[in-house]
């Protein structure tokens, strides 16, 4: 069930948060992921090591919690509730009157790449860069662990750990969760006018070969989503595709651009083109639709193909080099806690990852509590996939051959 915006809650400062939404979000958070994906948050994963040699040269910074009520985090534009009126953060509000830490809250990320492109470098020496925590996307999440340029977390610090969805406690990337926790999550799927195509479209090959939507199609040039709808049309296992599987996706990706029937490959742009009408149906993400659908009317639909949708998750991390490796971790917690889970949910709109937020958020927005695009059903939980692990090199390759075929 979709919210509109006369259905806005009555409670003043869940309002506020909404109205914030609704006249600040036009830019997508996952499309600023610049290719998310890898590891998720309900199936099992391919296992990706995470031994690897360390990249800090010096050993972890010392731990100044005790002396210092301080903590520095970095995370993505429009990923925290808001409240523009009083220009806080609500939930961070009451994390520092809870605990006495002092917050310094960034919105620094802007794509994964490009802000470890910032930073890899203290990271490789261990060194600090002035963020406790930072939010990275499970594949770069990968990549910090594998070269051990980030803390392994004191869960004694984070007993709500366990209120992570079962799917998310122990990932390929990280077993046990030794150095990460779950921020939020999100799905892939497919959305269409519910106006122009009232029976819905339900799979990638009605998508690719309807004459009723020739022209009016529009895919994602995010590789990791794209194909992994297309091979899991195509009966491949995206939790372990190989070179072959990729390639017969990327083939029919080609055919379908040539012969007309997709219009464009598009980044969040496709947003555009559903409000204007250029498109029909859509592969997409499903904070978008839910963004959209507030924004302008509930006009479009959103679900899963039956083959299954993909899934991806953003993580908190703590760099070797942060100074205050305890308040992090009390942050990671209070994260955890279903109401406060709930309260971000209400205004993130993505799929939230802790238990019991789904019964807190009956007392913030009873309608909100019932939206799959933040509580999947159970239905659709086994119906999501991720995208296995990659090494840089395959993922450099993978994405090389992807690109030429969408003409970048």
């Amino acid at each position: 069930m979709t919210r509109t915006p006369d259905s806005l809650p009555q409670d003043p400062m869940i309002r506020s948060l909404v109205r914030s939404q609704l006249a600040g979000r036009r830019v997508s958070r996952r499309r600023l992921m610049m290719g998310a994906g890898a590891a998720g948050l309900l199936g099992a994963l391919s296992a990706c090591g995470t031994g690897g040699t360390p990249g800090a040269e010096e050993g972890p910074a010392e731990d100044l919690s005790d002396e210092s009520m301080a903590l520095f985090w970095a995370n993505w534009s429009l990923y925290l509730d808001y409240d523009s009126g009083a220009g806080t953060y609500p939930t961070l509000e009451r994390f520092q009157e809870e605990t006495g830490i002092s917050v310094t809250y960034a919105e620094d990320i802007d794509g994964n790449e490009s802000y470890y492109g910032t930073v890899q470098n203290q990271l490789r020496q261990g060194q600090g860069f002035g963020q406790d925590i930072v939010t990275f996307t499970d594949w770069m999440a990968a990549r910090l662990i594998a070269a051990g340029q980030v803390r392994e977390l004191n869960h004694e610090n984070i007993p709500h750990l366990d209120n992570l969805l079962p799917g998310l406690r122990d990932v390929g990337f990280d077993p046990d969760r030794r150095h990460s926790v779950t921020w939020q999550s999100g799905m892939t799927g497919l959305a269409w006018n519910k106006e122009s195509v009232p029976d819905g479209v339900h799979s990638v090959t009605q998508l690719f070969t309807d004459p009723d939507l020739r022209g009016r199609v529009v895919v994602l040039d995010e590789w990791r989503d794209t194909l992994a709808l297309i091979m899991l049309d195509q009966g491949a296992d995206v939790t372990s595709f190989n070179s072959d599987d990729f390639e017969s996706a990327l083939e029919l990706l080609e055919e379908s651009i040539s012969n007309g029937q997709i219009r464009q490959v598009r980044g969040n742009a496709y947003m555009e083109d559903l409000v204007s009408g250029d498109a029909l149906a859509v592969m997409a993400w499903s904070g978008d639709i839910t963004q959209l659908n507030l924004e302008e009317g509930d006009r479009w639909e959103f679900a899963l193909p039956e083959a299954g949708g993909a899934l991806w998750s953003d993580n908190l991390l703590i760099p070797h080099g942060a100074e205050h490796q305890t308040n992090a971790e009390r942050l990671m917690d209070f994260y955890l806690q279903p109401d406060v889970a709930a309260e971000v949910a209400a205004y993130v709109n993505y799929v939230c990852p802790v238990q019991g937020a789904q019964e807190a958020m009956e007392e913030i927005d009873p309608e909100l509590a019932e939206d799959p695009m933040i509580f999947p059903t159970e239905e659709m939980q086994a119906d999501l996939h991720t995208i296995r692990s990659m090494d840089a090199e395959e993922e450099a390759e993978f994405t090389d051959r992807f690109q030429a075929v969408i003409g970048n």
